[in-house]
């Protein structure tokens, strides 16, 4: 299999090219505005693009798409219904749960994974590599309070299920490098308190304004940190970023 990466330097965020081959089909998942060296290396090796699959309607996940598609000569774009409803580009394919889309040699496995989007799909390409967007990092794990987001219990129930594939399993997430599930599964610190491997906090915070208590405060895929907070008005969990969070 093939699978190339480009990184957004701004956005942080990632576009793929898979393949079964050199010479063979393949695909690209998600836009972020760097499309360019995934169209050449297509090119280079004679790979015939045949579907463009959105994981999330995010604009960071979804620049560049239309002029990418334009100049594959309109390829069809796959998503989950929920996820085409947000989207300015029309989505000639639906996917959801468990449904498995066959390109070439390849067979991709669509797993919803709520929480962070509004049809949020992570993808499974050969059992092997896992494409989870902005749900699972090396490190972390997605907000919940961006457009379209179901919540926290979605996010939290979205990362244990994908943590239930094989550990060898490469996660190729939404913003930065890899990783594996075996790695997230030990090292991950919001999966270690999910798991009960480690206790959760209690110190007093303000979130916009509102008083919280952090749970969990974590480096983040940016450098930055992020947080899971439990607002004190309503009770409500979220995982914020850490520059939203007023300490001491």
């Amino acid at each position: 299999m093939i699978v190339e990466r480009t990184e957004n330097p701004q956005w942080l965020s990632n576009a793929y090219l898979v393949a079964d081959e050199a010479g063979g089909s393949g695909v690209l998942i998600d836009g972020n505005d760097e499309l360019g060296p995934l169209l050449e290396r297509a090119e280079r090796d004679g790979i015939q693009i045949a579907r463009i699959l959105v994981t999330h309607p995010h604009p960071d996940h979804v620049a560049g798409l239309a002029e990418a598609r334009r100049q594959l000569g309109g390829v069809p774009m796959v998503a989950h219904a929920d996820a085409a409803a947000e989207m300015d580009e029309e989505v000639e394919q639906t996917i959801g749960d468990g449904e498995r889309l066959a390109v070439g040699g390849l067979e991709i496995e669509a797993i919803l994974t709520p929480g962070h989007a509004a049809g949020h799909l992570a993808l499974l390409v050969d059992g092997s590599d896992l494409f989870t967007a902005d749900v699972l990092f090396k490190g972390t794990v997605g907000g919940t309070m961006a457009p379209g987001a179901s919540g926290f219990d979605d996010l939290r129930a979205s990362v244990l299920r994908l943590l239930e594939l094989p550990a060898e399993t490469v996660v190729h997430p939404g913003h930065r490098e890899p990783t594996t599930i075996g790695a997230e599964r030990e090292g991950n610190p919001f999966v270690r308190v999910w798991r009960g491997l480690e206790e959760a906090g209690d110190e007093r915070v303000t979130v916009w304004g509102r008083p919280a208590t952090l749970k969990l405060w974590a480096p983040d895929y940016d450098g930055g940190n992020k947080a899971w907070v439990v607002f004190g008005d309503d009770g409500v969990e979220a995982i914020v970023g850490g520059s939203q969070v007023e300490r001491g």
